[in-house]
């Protein structure tokens, strides 16, 4: 089986992480990759991570600066389909290989730039270091997040419980105030993701129209991605049900140490599960301790953090008389999101995950048989696979540049002819029916509603609880809303009727609930034989398939909150790490963004074949993503590699951030020159000749003597005082910046570029988002509406069906169907509990005198 992209060629000029995994992703998929190097190589070819990521492309040293090596660059570029780039904005256009000198040479090439903050802004030149821009868009201080949480930090209110104190072992984070510096390199991986979605948008739309475009993402729209669930704002913050204790630095986050050592993760932490099955001498999860029907899980409402600080102490009690091994059996005997917490190299050497292929072996001729991230998503007609080992810098120099002398040397073949057909948007005239839970599944959905297409979100009569949260708010916007009860057969019919005129069905539900609902794909695709199903799910495929997933156990399982936490390593005063859950993570986002480029890349072999078919990823495979700058042996053990510790403050005196007076800088440090310059600014220029400082391998060697040093200096004066000498000697510096995100929403260049929107909200007034992640030059995204409210579409949907007033209404009153604001609801086996804690909430506010 070909993968999706056999017979494209693609041309990677791009270093660092985010282009180099763009283009891994094409290659994986059955594109040919060729990566152009300068003369010297790759400067980053020393991570681990490019082991991974530059598997499966050959490799030609070219200089773009030589008359005759850019006569074939711009040969190659005449035949290539895409072209992956991350030089500084102009750099292409003084090189000659811009954008618009190769859409004139090549009008069908998809042209993709990753830069650092985009180009044409104040931004644009500033030093793009992942770090850096973690630190300049204060995505630092978001890890930990604040106490007042994001929703009150965002519209400038208080704290609800400032009297409240909570144990700083309780929570997330080293145990020191401000910000943290955590190992996944948010901005970067954001920027993977979006320019992923964006490439395969337009090579869909090229499929259609016949040219190619400019794509263009940056580290800061990757920031932006990672935080869009904390970078809300509204107009009535403090309307009822809207606010959580989630996203607050207060809240503990459902972290336990088992009896053996080992930290597990409970999301939403259960006490009724962790203190019935655990009260007696041996753990029995038997009786029915599932959450469906638990009178007392906690609630979403900010009160409820009275409540978690009541029981954590109680829960950590519990958790810790047992080993972790038998509270993962009782897990799954209760249907419990729980998972261990562990590393890297651990998760890698998971054979279920080696079995899925999510993880794959390989024989590297360096590192030898070593494990990596395997297949991003499955297509069942069309099924990539990881491709070959990396190749030594200009292996195959001499091949391509016989490739290229001899187009030089042929007549110009002539080039497909544009269709003449438009598109506004590389999606439009799209149906996508939504069936998806939560945010991982209804992420993806909203991602292809900002690529044009028709989203109709299927939502249940009760849905109404979740999407009044702030969270909800993050993956719906831009889309249609039609309330159906699917266990009423009028409300299945209604479903099966949009079916069959329907281009895509996607959902995160688990599987077997689909078949039992035949609503598997199976099912449908006898309705509608085109039909390009995306399932999504908490892990891969296998006998954890079946249990129930989310953000927070994919980050357990894949390495992300050991890594994050700083749990590899201790800190500079030997400060253990523990697991943190990231607010900026690209778990269920992440999961969202691949079921969108896989249902891209479907439509795309549909636009030529006509097939319909079955696409899959999970949360899993985002987050061994996100951790693919490892690799390890099949038994788990590593390579020497950065790790941050438990301080979380970097990896070295010179990556990491620093508190100065006043405020926090951060230093990212690659050439003898930024030393040079620190040196000099720090008032210590013989530092630089110093024989324990003045080369890597002596700084390497006296690190923490290093680091001691520089910290001692800045603490003398404030961020800003440092910031400008140190930035004005060309040192890679940003201050960490806390208030970055209170003013994104009032700039007019994120608002022109529409990164950032905002709309009139029925419930929650103006409400103020973070917008487009990828810029598309000819077919742009489009925002098409605010977050929707569940069932406003259903009379209109089921009009422009047929049906008549009377048959909605008779549906509507016996709860086949829904609208919004519904007076009555029907009876449940069980009466639910909308605010489950609140009578112990009620019970502590009271006592708290609030």
């Amino acid at each position: 089986m070909a993968g999706v992209y056999a017979g494209l060629k693609v041309l990677d000029l791009s270093w660092g992480i985010a282009g180099p995994m763009v283009a891994m992703l094409l290659g994986d998929n059955g594109a040919a990759v060729t990566k152009i190097e300068p003369p010297g190589g790759d400067p980053y070819r020393g991570q681990l991570g490019y082991h991974v990521w530059q598997r499966g492309k050959r490799s030609a040293v070219l200089d773009l600066k030589d008359a005759a090596d850019h006569r074939r660059f711009l040969a190659l570029a005449g035949e290539a389909d895409v072209l992956v780039e991350s030089f500084t904005p102009d750099v292409t256009r003084r090189l000659g290989i811009g954008f618009d000198t190769l859409h004139k040479l090549n009008p069908r090439l998809v042209y993709c730039s990753i830069t650092g903050y985009g180009r044409d802004n104040a931004l644009s030149q500033r030093p793009a270091y992942d770090a850096l821009v973690q630190a300049r868009t204060g995505l630092m201080f978001e890890q930990r997040g604040w106490p007042e949480g994001a929703v009150r930090h965002m519209s400038h209110l208080p704290e609800m419980f400032p009297d409240l104190e909570i144990p700083k072992d309780w929570v997330q984070g080293a145990e020191r105030e401000g910000p943290l510096f955590t190992a996944s390199h948010w901005p970067s991986l954001g920027a993977f993701f979006a320019a992923s979605v964006g490439v395969a948008a337009a090579l869909r739309a090229r499929e259609v129209t016949g040219r190619g475009q400019w794509v263009e993402s940056s580290l800061l729209q990757g920031a932006m991605a990672g935080a869009a669930g904390v970078w809300q704002r509204v107009e009535k913050p403090e309307l009822d049900g809207f606010d959580t204790w989630i996203l607050s630095s207060k809240s503990p986050k459902g972290h336990f140490k088992a009896k053996d050592g080992v930290w597990l993760h409970n999301w939403v932490p259960n006490p009724r599960f962790i203190l019935q099955s655990s009260k007696g001498e041996h753990l029995d999860a038997t009786p029915d301790l599932t959450v469906r029907d638990d009178p007392d899980r906690f609630g979403t409402g900010p009160e409820e953090l009275l409540v978690m600080s009541h029981y954590q102490p109680i829960l950590a009690e519990a958790i810790a008389r047992f080993p972790a091994d038998e509270w993962m059996q009782a897990s799954v005997t209760a249907g419990m999101t729980m998972q261990p917490v562990r590393s890297v190299e651990a998760a890698l050497a998971d054979g279920n995950f080696l079995k899925d292929g999510c993880v794959t072996q390989v024989d590297d001729p360096e590192l030898g048989t070593i494990r990596e991230v395997g297949n991003a998503f499955n297509m069942s007609a069309t099924q990539g696979a990881p491709g070959a080992v990396p190749v030594a810098m200009g292996a195959d120099t001499a091949t391509v540049k016989a490739e290229a002398d001899a187009i030089l040397a042929a007549a110009q073949a002539a080039r497909p002819a544009a269709s003449g057909k438009t598109l506004k948007a590389p999606l439009e005239g799209i149906v996508v029916l939504d069936l998806g839970l939560a945010i991982a599944g209804p992420f993806g959905t909203q991602l292809l509603s900002d690529l044009g297409a028709t989203v109709i979100k299927i939502n249940g009569l009760y849905d109404l609880f979740w999407h009044r949260v702030h969270i909800a708010y993050m993956a719906n916007r831009g889309k249609q809303s039609i309330t159906l009860n699917l266990k009423d057969p009028r409300a299945m019919k209604v479903l099966l009727d949009l079916v069959k005129k329907a281009d895509v069905v996607h959902h995160n539900m688990r599987y077997d609930a689909a078949e039992r609902l035949h609503i598997d794909y199976e099912s449908l695709k006898k309705l509608n034989p085109k039909l390009i199903y995306c399932h999504t799910r908490g892990f891969e495929r296998g006998e954890r398939a079946k249990m129930p997933g989310n953000d927070q156990t994919g980050a357990c399982l894949t390495g992300i909150q050991y890594e994050d936490g700083g749990m590899g390593r201790p800190g500079a005063h030997g400060e253990a790490g523990k697991p943190i859950w990231s607010f900026t993570s690209f778990g269920d986002t992440g999961n969202g963004f691949l079921s969108a480029v896989a249902v891209c890349a479907a439509l795309y072999h549909r636009d030529r074949t006509g097939e319909g078919q079955f696409v899959d990823t999970s949360i899993v495979n985002a987050g061994l993503l996100n951790t693919s700058y490892a690799v390890a042996r099949p038994d788990g053990t590593g390579f020497e590699r950065p790790r941050i510790g438990g301080d979380q403050v970097g990896y070295s005196a010179g990556h990491r951030i620093y508190e100065t007076q006043a405020g926090w800088l951060c230093f990212v440090l690659s050439r003898q020159a930024h030393w040079d310059g620190l040196f000099t600014v720090l008032r210590a220029p013989k530092l630089t000749i110093n024989e324990q400082f003045a080369d890597d391998a002596a700084r390497r060697a006296n690190d923490a003597g290093l680091a001691t040093f520089i910290a001692t200096r800045l603490k003398t004066r404030t961020a800003a005082e440092w910031f400008a000498e140190l930035d004005a000697a060309g040192v890679p510096c940003e201050i960490v910046d806390p208030e970055f995100s209170r003013g994104l929403h009032d700039n007019p260049e994120f608002q022109r570029r529409r990164w950032v929107v905002s709309y009139p909200h029925p419930h929650v007034g103006k409400l103020d988002q973070i917008g487009l992640l990828f810029d598309l030059s000819a077919t742009p995204g489009v925002v098409q509406g605010r977050p929707l409210v569940v069932g406003e579409n259903t009379r209109d949907i089921l009009a422009g069906m047929g049906y008549a007033e009377d048959e909605i209404k008779t549906m509507e009153e016996q709860f086949a169907i829904g609208f919004p604001g519904m007076p009555r609801m029907p009876p449940r086996p069980a009466k639910p509990t909308a605010e489950p804690a609140k009578g112990m909430a009620g019970q502590l506010l009271k006592d708290a005198g609030k």
